[in-house]
This record gives structure tokens, sequence and C-alpha cells, in this order.
């Protein structure tokens, strides 16, 4: 038997998003069940993985259900240890769980009012004083994860981990709102967006589903900001 990962639109689910690079980080592939936005809720397309009633979710070779991000974050890397989810070094491990954490339960103003689209990008977009604030503390968190791991390697805590796939799609919003940022900042975004696996998931977007109207803006648009 191998995972099934059940997961929702390519190009506005966020939380998706996650799940899918979790298993693309350890090399793993799950057998993928797709649930469409437009053809009612979760639960009623995925009554075989009650209580599971979000995407996404996932069924273990065993067959128990896991679901929400962060729970399949933790139970993947429990089952990969090797697989480098989280780094060895407890410290580091210990802020990347506090980092993702915080992404997982926080910044529901940005959620909200800039949710992700990798359909369409956005200029002269603009921002609450709550998303700015959100933002504001966003760019604190990957400052100072930096500020301890700069010398291991480019991600949030040096190598690529949980913590990383958290941002992903915040790196994905902060690119398609327009908005500005640190230097500093910017480079993390445009890492994100010159990874390969994101791009894969990007690609896949362009090429399935549907353009969804509840999650259009009526802003200017522009071209989306591929990285140099």
């Amino acid at each position: 038997m191998t995972y099934e990962l059940f997961i929702g639109d390519y190009a506005y689910s966020s939380w998706s998003l996650r799940g899918w690079l979790l298993f693309r980080h350890l090399g793993v592939d799950p057998k993928l069940r797709l649930v469409d936005f437009t053809k009612g809720s979760v639960a009623e397309q995925l009554p075989d993985v009650a209580p599971a009633r979000t995407v996404p979710a996932m069924r273990t070779p065993e067959g128990a259900v896991v679901w929400d991000s962060l729970a399949m974050a933790e139970e993947l890397h429990d089952r990969h240890p090797e697989g480098g989810l989280w780094p060895t070094d407890p410290a580091a491990r210990a802020l990347g769980r506090s980092l993702a954490a915080e992404m997982h339960s926080g910044f529901s103003s940005l959620r909200s009012e800039c949710p992700m689209n990798l359909r369409t990008a956005y200029v002269n977009v603009p921002l609450s004083d709550a998303t700015k604030a959100d933002i504001a503390r966003i760019e604190s968190l990957w400052a100072y994860a930096r500020s301890q791991h700069a010398d291991c390697g480019p991600w949030l805590l040096g190598d690529y981990s949980i913590a990383d796939i958290a941002f992903a799609p915040v790196a994905a919003r902060f690119a398609g709102y327009d908005v500005a940022l640190s230097e500093a900042s910017q480079a993390y975004v445009d890492l994100h967006l010159a990874d390969a696996k994101f791009r894969e998931w990007r690609s896949i977007a362009l090429k399935t589903g549907e353009t969804l109207p509840w999650y259009a803006k009526t802003f200017e648009t522009k071209p989306w900001p591929d990285p140099a």
C-alpha cells in the first residue's frame, strides 16, 4: 500500500500546496485524490475519509486518516526521520516548529485579504493596517530565523524544512499582491518562486482546474513575477 493525499484546487488551495510539498520534499509519491471546489463541500466529496472535512488530508499505508497540514507534517516527519523535514539540531527544530505553528494559527487578515491565487498577480493593492501588521510580523520572523541560521543555507533554518513549507503560500501571496518587502524578505520570496517543486505545482495549477470567480480581485493585474 501507499499513501493517499487529498488536495483541493492547485491555484487557490494554499493548505493543499503545503501538503503536496511535504511529499515532494520526501520524494514519496502518494496516490492523489482531487477535490473540486465547484462541486460542494470537501466533507461531502470525501465521505470515506471522515472525520476529515478539509484538505489536505492523507491516508497512511495502514489506513489511518490524518488531516490538517501541521498534523500531516509531524506524522510524516515521525515516519520518515531521514527525510529532512525537520533539522536534526534541537534548537533549530524548536524554532522551526514555533514558526510553522504561528503561521498555521495566525495572520488571519493576510489570509482573508490576500487569498492565494497562482493564476493572477496584482499591482497597487491597498492593504489594511491589520494586514500590514501581519506582513511586518512575518518579516520579523523571517529575519530572526535567518539571523540564527544564515551560515547553514539559504532557507529559514538553513536547509529546506517544514518551516519553509508553511511559508511557501505566504511567499506566493506576497508575490501575487505586489507586497513591498525588505531586500532580505524579497530574496526569500524569490527563493520560493525559483524552487523547482513550487514551480511544478504552479505549472499544474495553470493547466488544470477552473478560474474561480470568488477569488478574483478588482485590482490592476500584471504578469506573474517569476524570479530573474
